[in-house]
Parts: structure tokens; sequence; C-alpha cells
């Protein structure tokens, strides 16, 4: 049996932390140049992008795609 999830850089991170974490980042105005999303652009809020993110997987994977970017950029501690 193989252990995958050191492999994985979403493992034990939710969805609301990868909002929170690029909202804090790059804000909605932003966020929203980056990934053209209608829960970003039209009177955003992180409980309004959570909803519509967790119905539609294929916006999800844009939203992990980014974080996953943006986390490989930020220097390490």
């Amino acid at each position: 049996m193989t252990d995958e999830h050191p492999k994985d850089p979403l493992h034990g991170v939710t969805l609301e932390q990868i909002v929170i974490s690029l909202v804090e980042r790059f804000g909605f105005e932003e966020l929203a140049c980056r990934i053209t999303l209608r829960c970003f652009t039209h009177d955003p809020s992180i409980k309004s992008s959570l909803t519509f993110l967790r119905k539609n997987p294929w916006a999800r994977e844009k939203v992990e795609r980014l974080y996953i970017r943006t986390m490989k950029k930020r220097p390490r501690k």
C-alpha cells in the first residue's frame, strides 16, 4: 500500500482555506482577472464563492490549480 498524501499538494487543505488564501493574496478584483468566474466578479464573497465552487467541479479545479501555482511561488518559512 502506498501513501500518496505527501505528493498531493491539496491534502489537508479545505476549499475554504484555498479561497481565503487566494482572496487575501490577490483580492477579489485580481482573482477575477486571473480566473473569470462570476462568483469573483459580481458581488463576491467567500460564502457565495464556496457555494458556487462546491456545485461546479470544473470551476473548483481552476481555483485549485491557481492555488497550487501560487503556493509553489511562495517562499518557504
